[in-house]
């Protein structure tokens, strides 16, 4: 008997160790099976992209072909739909970063208003760009015609011969002209950062930051990116805008993505009353 109690023993161990096999997987079924169900709604289809070309792509290539025409034969215009603006800032982040703007310097600020009264009270976020107005006041009040309209309607300033006088930043119905006073961001820490020196890249040049030399000391004011244009770039705030509410384009050619747009009834530009004829349009 004595040596039949390892032989039993042994079984018992057997039984036991099987058990616990079982138990093992059993358990590991059971916990693949949960896992798969809380997987279960991401092995769902993803959305199918909407059909038709994207406006970007749209309206990089028509910016392609209206390069093809005269300067003269095109006229630039920006739409922007305020129903698809969030106020994320994004253009305005992206113009600071495109055109390396000083504080106090912004080409695109996102006004953020709130209207009503509680409860009806809700809030609107309008981008505000130059106008690039037909009729630009700033124009023909600068005394020593630093600022001038090229032939496709966009307004610039000639640096090297504005004279800081603000009288354009007074004229301005839009309030889209700002001053550059020289200021950096990291003033008043021991070492200004690199990339406050970074020049900036407009009307055709690079331009140093350095004190007293331009655009120091000068009106400052969007342009449309006329850099990027030129070299066949749509504006920044155009591709970095998160809603995909700014769209850019030739609108004498009736093909294009703004000529449509801005022929919706529900498309309007600021001030229209002044007679300035701006080519920044609203959708509301």
């Amino acid at each position: 008997m004595a040596r039949l109690r390892p032989r039993k023993n042994a079984e018992e161990r057997r039984k036991f160790l099987k058990g616990i096999v079982a138990s093992a997987v059993i358990g590991a079924g059971l916990l693949a099976g949960k896992e798969k169900s809380d997987a279960a709604p991401a092995q769902k289809p993803l959305p199918e992209l909407p059909e038709g070309e994207s406006p970007a792509l749209r309206m990089q290539r028509e910016l392609h072909r209206a390069l093809k025409k005269p300067i003269e034969q095109r006229k630039w215009v920006m739409v922007i739909d305020l129903g698809k603006c969030i106020g994320c800032s994004a253009c305005t982040i992206a113009c600071v970063a495109e055109n390396k703007l000083p504080p106090g310097v912004v080409y695109r600020p996102v006004i953020d208003e709130e209207i009503g009264t509680y409860p009806n009270v809700s809030r609107r976020f309008t981008p505000r760009p130059c106008m690039q107005c037909d009729n630009p006041p700033c124009v023909s009040i600068c005394p020593v015609k630093a600022t001038y309209k090229r032939p496709d309607g966009i307004v610039e300033i000639n640096y090297n011969q504005c004279i800081g006088c603000r009288y354009c930043l007074h004229a301005c119905p839009y309030s889209a002209r700002t001053y550059d006073f020289g200021e950096f961001y990291t003033e008043g820490t021991p070492k200004l950062e690199a990339y406050e020196k970074l020049p900036s890249y407009e009307y055709g040049r690079e331009w140093p930051r350095e004190e007293a030399k331009s655009p120091v000391g000068n009106a400052r004011k969007c342009h449309f990116c006329s850099h990027r244009l030129e070299v066949g770039m749509l504006p920044a705030c155009v591709t970095t805008c998160i809603g995909a509410a700014t769209y850019f384009g030739d609108a004498n050619d009736p093909e294009s993505l703004v000529s449509q747009l801005v022929s919706k009834p529900n498309s309007i530009r600021l001030k229209e009353e002044l007679g300035t004829e701006p080519k920044v349009y609203y959708r509301m």
